[in-house]
């Protein structure tokens, strides 16, 4: 069962659904700017985040699995040894979702609404809207990749200024892996993550986000913490991360193979079959 019980509503904090009429920007977190990722000191050794950056990739991450899913896990790390994609998808520019997408590849934006928070990311262009204005999961919706996120506003110190945002997110659809060596989630989209969002004490452009991932996947609710730096520069440059540009990855059925320099299908890892051509006929010999 999804451990729905395991997460209770905090005792003594006070929760806010913030009307639009009543929006007071300075009872707020200052959140502007641009934000990234803070790289530990295990990410070097990999271009991309793990989804525990403070644990090396792959089977080091110590992932809660059932057995089933271990065993996908492994199956996937292996075929990526071999030379293959495994279960990952984001080669081959897939969406990373949510909760992969607050890995933050490239760098996050958020937008303090009346009603809503919007974190807008470089990498795919992948966005979240954060409701915050008293909605529930009763309303019908569509799955999508990034889930729908219910959001509160808490004051914890009591002094009548925002400091911390609880969101929860639920509706999923697609494949969805938690980084680059493709930990899987439960192909039932079940998933429920919770997370709370708040500034350091000590220093205002360091953001932590809490990230509590529930899925039939795991045996137990697996917890991680991610920070997040904001730019010093007035302007920062905004890069665009599209993926497509100069992408040499190609995913036919089941396999991943790549293009090479001459513009010829290749494969990507020693032994791989050719596609299946059954609707392609041979030239006729000369």
């Amino acid at each position: 069962m999804i451990y729905r019980s395991l997460i209770t509503a905090l005792a003594a904090t006070l929760l806010y659904v913030v009307p639009a009429a009543a929006f007071d920007e300075a009872r707020f977190p200052d959140w502007k700017g641009q934000w990234s990722r803070l790289r530990t000191l295990r990410e070097p050794f990999s271009p991309n985040p793990s989804f525990d950056p403070n644990k090396y990739q792959g089977l080091a991450q110590g992932a809660p699995l059932t057995p089933e899913y271990q065993a996908i896990l492994e199956a996937s790390l292996a075929d990526q040894v071999a030379g293959g994609a495994g279960l990952d998808r984001d080669y081959a520019c897939f969406p990373a979702g949510m909760p992969r997408m607050m890995n933050v590849y490239s760098t996050m934006e958020i937008v303090v609404a009346p009603e809503v928070t919007h974190i807008l990311m470089g990498f795919l262009y992948e966005n979240r809207r954060i409701f915050t204005d008293g909605r529930d999961f009763s309303e019908a919706r569509e799955p999508s990749i990034a889930g729908y996120s219910i959001g509160r506003w808490l004051d914890t110190q009591g002094n009548g200024r925002f400091d911390v945002l609880e969101v929860e997110t639920r509706g999923f659809r697609g494949l969805r892996t938690l980084d680059s060596t493709a930990i899987p989630l439960h192909q039932d989209n079940q998933s429920i993550i919770k997370e709370r969002f708040v500034s350091d004490r000590a220093d205002r452009d360091i953001l932590h986000d809490e990230i509590t991932v529930i899925d039939h996947a795991f045996t137990r609710p697996w917890t991680v913490m991610k920070d997040y730096g904001r730019s010093h520069e007035a302007r920062p440059f905004w890069h665009d991360s599209v993926c497509v540009e100069d992408n040499q990855h190609v995913r036919i059925g089941n396999e991943s193979y790549m293009m090479s320099a001459d513009g010829l299908l290749m494969p990507a890892k020693k032994g791989q079959p050719p596609p299946d051509l059954r609707y392609f006929k041979a030239p006729a010999a000369k």
